[in-house]
């Protein structure tokens, strides 16, 4: 797990259900053209832009501006079966996946491929070899699962847990590399918790999640019976896990409690004051176990969990434990399992949890996969065939504009003092944009993938990729590594390094157009580069300083002041209903909503720069801020299962789709005077309710 991306805010409007490489490169690697790879347009599904024939004039754009821009394009698209969410995103990630799978169908059938065309090619292939799976069937674990049946007291099991984690297959709780919230230069080693199944601890003990609770045992006891255990047996041994996790989940922090608190993320100690609170789990042995240099100091986040464990490896029997360990190994595993365990893996995860109707077909599964554990590999082929420089030398000028209208924002902000302001200004000037791909490709040397076994590629790519990690530990932060795949349709903001990066994937239309006019991109890629630049300075980005250390550098007087503003956001997302009866949770999602809202109010600015002195096109009769808003709204056109719906509202830090396309733009006079809407709309919120931040 790497613990800096755990504290990286990134747009996030997917849903979680969904969810040797050159180490030079500044520009993708050439090949011979004979085997150069190729891409066929007509087999791309059509972006999502944004055109007037989607608005639905029936509705009143100052009264239900989501409504007017999305309604119609929502109702005539639903959620595909095999998805829980449908969007602007979605659609992306749609076309992503369909040029990737051109790109993994190439590389797999090339003979004598090497460096990420064979771990590609190695992968794709496998995963798509459903007879070879089945035929394996739970043969690739029975080794695993032998290892478990021996285990016998504390000791035997704490040893397992050191040798799975050298596997890259930590049970308990995460462990790699961060950088230093008091030196953002280094690298130290961090340990956070773990365990839980479910999406958040509340899952364990709100009276409205019973019946997921209900269902998640359920579950449990299949993929007890799938891995062996006689059915009568497994139905009593389900109840056991859910105990387990719901004591690990007692000692756990929310969802919302990290969202709202970063400094919970560190927490220096000494190996030998870490030893006290884990006894049973001694931490000194923890590092010798992984071939980590015994350091000074490390990070152990959540320090209660951790004694939690401790006391569980005591007091709770073996047999229990082994259930436990039984059964988060078999469900980590079943989607690259034989088609009965990839069935009931969807039949929870997928259709009771999230609302999904229908399994994903093996190819979608396939390239998840790849994604997840060899995405960069994926990445380095992909930017070859879909990012043109022009879009990277477009997006550059974007930046540059959109960064000067934040240091513009800044310095005429009323509520701040020039003390702190002076502070914010030195952030400012330290944020590094990445836009597109990696200026260094990672070096998979090491990595071997072979057509032998998907489980097989899949576990070594888990043990391979946890040793990358562990040889940080103790290094200077490499500045060029980015945590996303070109791949990902999505962005993020890292406050350890105080950068924004923005993957290839998102740079396509309603985000970005090449040859779009300014309107529409800056209310649309404009509006993320805001937001992602805003997450410096939200509740908790702010908590960080020009060089990325985890540094109060705000007078008491400024605190206050910021508070208030975030106050009246908190109560504004409240206040609004993501369905009937169900609020969206208006602390849960603040440090995005704040994002929004500096996102949006600096993308606008940054246009009527760009654009001044510039006669107004009037594109399709809408003028220039007009076409901002409307493509602003148009990102956020997404809709979710009902199912989906609860999990986002329960436990995701960002707010639904439909209420931040409303949130941040009933804000901005600009908004009000853009459709002529008047005092008293819903989309013209009233003057001392108005959030004003950055």
């Amino acid at each position: 797990m790497l613990l800096t991306l755990a504290i990286t805010a990134a747009l996030g409007a997917c849903s979680k259900d969904e969810g040797k490489a050159s180490a030079d490169a500044a520009k993708p690697a050439t090949v011979a053209a004979a085997d150069a790879l190729t891409l066929d347009e007509s087999k791309l599904l059509a972006a999502t832009r944004f055109t007037k024939d989607d608005l639905d004039p029936s509705k009143d754009v100052c009264t239900d501006f989501g409504g007017y821009v999305n309604g119609k394009w929502l109702a005539a698209n639903p959620v595909p079966g095999d998805r829980s969410t449908w969007g602007s995103f979605s659609v992306l990630d749609e076309r992503s996946k369909a040029v990737q799978r051109q790109l993994a169908e190439q590389v797999a059938a090339r003979t004598g491929a090497t460096g990420v065309e064979k771990i590609v090619g190695d992968f794709y292939s496998t995963g798509m070899d459903e007879a070879k799976i089945n035929a394996q069937g739970i043969e690739p674990l029975k080794s695993r699962l032998a290892e478990i049946d021996a285990l016998s007291d504390k000791d035997t099991i704490a040893e397992y847990l050191r040798q799975t984690a050298l596997k890259g297959e930590n049970n308990l709780f995460g462990f790699g590399p961060q950088a230093d919230f008091k030196d953002s230069t280094m690298n130290i080693a961090s340990a956070f918790e773990g365990g839980l199944s479910l999406p958040d601890k509340v899952y364990y003990f709100d009276a409205d999640k019973a019946d997921k609770r209900k269902q998640f045992v359920g579950h449990v006891a299949k993929v007890l019976e799938l891995s062996g255990v006689p059915a009568a047996d497994a139905a009593k041994q389900a109840k056991d896990v859910m105990a387990f996790e719901t004591r690990l989940a007692k000692a756990s922090k929310s969802n919302e409690d990290m969202s709202r608190d970063v400094s919970l993320y560190y927490n220096p100690v000494s190996l030998a004051d870490a030893d006290k609170i884990s006894p049973n789990f001694p931490w000194t042995k923890f590092f010798e176990s992984q071939g980590v240099e015994a350091p000074k100091m490390f990070s152990l986040g959540i320090p209660g969990f951790h004694s939690e464990v401790s006391k569980m490896l005591a007091d709770v029997p073996a047999e229990q434990w082994k259930t436990y360990l039984r059964f988060r190994l078999v469900d980590a595993a079943s989607p690259y399992l034989s088609d009965a365990f990839v069935q009931q893996n969807y039949e929870f995860y997928g259709k009771q949890l999230y609302g999904q109707r229908e399994l994903k077909e093996r190819g979608k599964r396939t390239l998840d996969t790849i994604q997840n554990n060899v995405g960069e590999a994926m990445g380095q082929l992909y930017v070859k065939v879909a990012f043109p420089p022009e879009s990277k030398a477009r997006m550059e000028e974007l930046v540059k504009n959109l960064s000067a209208s934040l240091k513009t924002r800044i310095e005429n902000l009323a509520w701040m003092s020039d003390e702190t302001k002076k502070k914010a200004l030195e952030k400012w000037s330290t944020f590094m944009p990445k836009i597109g791909y990696p200026d260094k490709w990672r070096d998979w040397n090491g990595l071997s993938t072979s057509r032998d076994s998907y489980i097989g590629n899949v576990l070594a790519a888990n043990e391979f990729n946890y040793k990358w990690q562990l040889g940080k530990i103790g290094k200077p932060v490499d500045r060029t590594e980015w945590g996303m795949p070109p791949q990902m349709v999505n962005a993020y903001y890292n406050p350890s390094l105080n950068e924004v990066v923005f993957p290839a994937a998102i740079l396509q239309p309603p985000f970005f157009d090449p040859k779009g006019d300014d309107a529409v991109n800056y209310g649309g890629i404009g509006a993320v580069i805001g937001h992602e630049m805003t997450h410096g300075y939200d509740d908790q980005g702010s908590r960080f300083d020009s060089k990325g250390n985890f540094s109060n550098w705000w007078t008491d007087a400024d605190a206050k002041g910021f508070s208030s503003r975030t106050d009246k956001l908190i109560q504004q997302f409240n206040d609004y209903e993501a369905a009937p009866g169900m609020k969206v949770n208006g602390k849960l999602t603040l440090g995005e909503n704040i994002a929004d809202l500096g996102g949006v109010a600096t993308a606008y600015d940054a246009m009527k720069k760009a654009t001044e002195g510039k006669p107004d096109p009037m594109i399709d009769g809408f003028t220039r801020d007009q076409r901002f808003f409307l493509n602003y709204a148009t990102i956020w056109r997404t809709s979710y299962t009902p199912e989906a719906l609860k999990v986002r509202v329960a436990s995701d830090e960002h707010a639904p789709a439909p209420q931040r396309a409303i949130g941040a733009p009933s804000n901005l006079p600009a908004f009000a005077t853009a459709f002529s809407c008047k005092a008293g709309s819903p989309m013209v919120r009233a003057q001392d309710q108005q959030v004003v931040i950055w």
